[in-house]
């Protein structure tokens, strides 16, 4: 009679050999047989290519995304009243607060409440650098961007683009 623990431990066995069996014939076709390196070379760089082609594609949906995200809010707009831009600021910084903790998947509603805040804020290079230290880097790269394609935030002494300019 056989048991089902030895008929297990043959069939692990059997595997175990048939893998190392395998690796050994894959290892002596790359050092010994030139048309199976260049096979494998020439898959690393098609697996590559298709990399950078899904990263630069991923890449170009994002800025598309911040720049359709920026123009609806500068279509919304902003407060123009001292307190009401208090109370926005407070609100949208605490939004961008709790959307940061939900996760990397809500990174752009995060980083699109920062970018209310510091469009309402009277010294940005400031609060920029608070950002600095405070918001995850996923949500600061997203943020950094939104300022980039703006361009009428004043950052450091520079002087504002003309509003719209960067989004088109």
């Amino acid at each position: 009679m056989v048991q089902t623990s030895m008929i297990i431990a043959t069939t692990a066995a059997t595997v175990l050999t048939l893998g190392a069996a395998y690796a050994l014939y894959f290892d002596y076709k790359r050092r010994h047989d030139p048309e199976f390196r260049k096979a494998l070379k020439r898959d690393r760089k098609q697996y590559a290519r298709s990399e950078r082609a899904q990263k630069a594609a991923a890449s170009a949906e994002q800025r598309e995304v911040v720049a359709k995200a920026i123009r609806q809010v500068q279509l919304e707009g902003f407060p123009v009243d001292v307190e009401e831009k208090e109370v926005f600021f407070m609100q949208e910084v605490a939004q961008g607060e709790v959307l940061c903790q939900e996760g990397p998947e809500r990174a752009l509603d995060a980083a699109l409440a920062f970018y209310k805040a510091l469009k309402v804020y009277p010294q940005p290079g400031e609060l920029i650098s608070i950002y600095d230290k405070t918001v995850p880097k996923h949500v600061l790269d997203i943020l950094a961007e939104m300022i980039a394609t703006d361009g009428s935030i004043p950052i450091s002494g520079a002087p504002p683009r003309e509003p719209g300019l960067g989004v088109e």
